[in-house]
């Protein structure tokens, strides 16, 4: 099978060049623009200009003017200039908006930060913040992610990372699912009613009921469900009894889908901390998106 050759291409960093000066009439303007040097600039359309064996420029003092050989290829090579600076601007968010990547596990996305996005947008309109979704540890510098929301007790090697958020785990289900004989009465109620266990985090109901004194109950006869988004669902639909996360469960319990029969209050000792790679310097807009993350999370533990 033949293998198509493909056709040679011109100097790159030449062709920048060129549209530059090309686009500013002056090497000085265009070494300006691109940061560089106005003889580097001239350097780069000699270049450009011994690869096509054409002259694209007439040099008149200070400025530069297209030849007619120049002017065509300016306005045949500018329209592919202006395809990439559109494809760039589309994966990197406008280029007056400041980009902060934030990497969270996907059910903290879902359920606490995505509902106020819209708040950090009217506060800060020119950020432009890209979120990565993760239940894995990503590696910050590797991956260029400006902040982590990371579960558990820290630390993390080669991070800075503050408290951002308690975690509270609790039993939750669907309104009216405890009998009123079993409201005042949790130890029987795990006992009778059916339970749901997130198979992320198996103990859950053992260290809950430990935690208040409980006996630990029997999972036989448990639905067995991947991860809160599951666990939740479930519990919604009336299916079982299931360990409700603050702050994943909020939305829930506010809209009265979910209730707390038990109460709300018992922290189980993890929490989300906000970390950044520790030898790289906050930029602005990633200092404001911490400030704003901060903010929120103190707003909701007054609340709680």
């Amino acid at each position: 099978m033949a293998v198509e050759k493909m056709a040679a291409l011109p100097p790159l960093h030449a062709l920048r060049a060129f549209d530059a000066a090309a686009r500013h009439g002056r090497f000085r303007d265009a070494a300006k623009a691109l940061g560089l040097s106005e003889s580097a600039v001239s350097h780069q359309v000699k270049k450009l200009e011994d690869y096509l064996s054409v002259a694209l420029f007439e040099r008149r003092g200070n400025a530069v003017a297209l030849t007619g050989a120049g002017r065509r290829y300016f306005e045949q090579i500018e329209p592919a200039f202006a395809r990439i600076r559109t494809a760039t601007e589309d994966i990197k968010g406008p280029l007056d908006r400041a980009r902060v990547a934030v990497t969270l596990p996907g059910t903290l996305a879902t359920f606490w930060l995505i509902p106020k996005l819209h708040r950090l947008e009217a506060l800060h309109p020119e950020i432009s913040l890209q979120l990565v979704t993760t239940e894995r540890i990503s590696d910050l510098r590797r991956e260029q992610i400006n902040l982590a929301i990371r579960y558990g007790r820290g630390p993390w090697p080669g991070t800075s990372s503050e408290h951002l958020l308690d975690e509270q785990a609790f039993p939750v289900c669907k309104p009216g699912f405890v009998p009123p004989d079993l409201a005042d009465k949790p130890g029987d109620a795990l006992r009778k009613l059916r339970l749901i266990v997130n198979d992320t985090h198996v103990p859950e109901w053992q260290e809950w009921s430990r935690a208040n004194g409980l006996e630990p109950p029997p999972l036989r006869g448990a639905i067995m469900l991947h991860a809160s988004d599951q666990v939740l669902g479930a519990a919604i639909e009336g299916l079982g009894m299931a360990i409700g996360r603050r702050p994943l469960v909020d939305r829930w319990l506010e809209e009265g889908r979910l209730v707390a029969p038990f109460g709300a209050a018992d922290l189980s000792g993890a929490a989300y901390f906000l970390a950044w790679p520790d030898d790289i310097e906050l930029s602005v807009a990633a200092r404001k998106v911490a400030r704003w993350l901060h903010d929120m999370a103190k707003a909701e533990a007054k609340a709680a």
